[in-house]
């Protein structure tokens, strides 16, 4: 968690092992063109309408990522979901990576959120592990029946298929503030 490196570069290290684990040659424009790809990723289907279906008055929602706030913010303006967020938390700012519980206490600090009330809301188990054993609810997306929850004896808060009715699944397990 310490050995801290832009996420970028994480990311420009991730491709280089699955070229050389795949034996893919890839060319140093190869290379570029992916990881530029990489930083305007569409949103998923279902992104939009579960942001947009948020009552204001029931929820924040805050995007918070291992990338740095300026790749987080484009990557977000350019899926189009950056109006239905409210801002970015990113952990950069503390120079380590989601599980360290130090950046979920970060989270919570720059949003005021309360731990016990505040969700996270993610495909990576890993997030969903570390918000969970910080102190937070969290769902797991399970986007593909053949994903996989390695669950360390922590189970998620919820379990949802797709963020289409995510509001509505979690007043339906926790009440209306």
């Amino acid at each position: 968690m310490k050995n801290y490196l832009p996420f970028s570069e994480c990311t420009r290290s991730a491709l280089e092992y699955a070229c050389q684990l795949h034996q893919a040659a890839l060319s140093p424009e190869q290379k570029s063109e992916l990881l530029a790809l990489y930083a305007e990723l569409p949103a998923f289907s279902d992104s939009i309408a579960g942001l947009s279906a948020l009552d204001s008055k029931q929820f924040r929602p805050y995007a918070f990522s291992n990338g740095t706030e300026t790749a987080v913010r484009k990557l977000l303006h350019s899926s189009a979901i950056a109006p239905y967020l409210l801002d970015i938390v990113s952990v950069d700012d503390l120079q380590s990576f989601k599980p360290d519980p130090a950046v979920y206490g970060h989270f919570l600090e720059r949003t005021g959120a309360v731990k016990k009330q505040a969700w996270l809301i993610s495909s990576n188990p890993f997030d969903v592990i570390g918000a969970l054993t910080y102190g937070m609810q969290a769902a797991w997306v399970k986007r593909s029946d053949a994903s996989l929850f390695d669950s360390w004896e922590v189970s998620p808060t919820l379990t949802v298929s797709s963020l289409e009715k995510i509001g509505e699944d979690i007043l339906n397990l926790t009440g209306p503030n």
